[in-house]
């Protein structure tokens, strides 16, 4: 499934257009993502914990020539599914 996946689901569900579904898919899908960038946790009961890992600076090998190159400290996004989704999906 993919976005107008959802956006079909959400079209099926809500009367209304599927303008108004996909607005629904991105409104949900953009406050997720901004809460991540302020470093804010977000949990959906059922599906799991969105939340930012802070990924420290080190050393990696480039693959072709093996030289050594250096890699910056970012911040990643990081998923951990609930139970309830680990148990549906077994």
């Amino acid at each position: 499934m993919n976005k107008s996946g959802l956006v079909d689901v959400v079209h099926d569900i809500v009367d209304g257009t599927k303008v108004q579904s996909e607005q629904i898919v991105d409104a949900i899908i953009n406050t997720i993502i901004d809460s991540l960038k302020k470093g804010e946790e977000v949990s959906i009961a059922g599906l799991g914990i969105f939340s930012v890992k802070e990924r420290a600076a080190r050393t990696a090998r480039n693959p072709r020539t093996g030289e050594p190159i250096q890699v910056a400290a970012m911040t990643v996004p990081k998923f951990r599914a609930a139970k309830a989704l680990k148990d549906a999906v077994k």
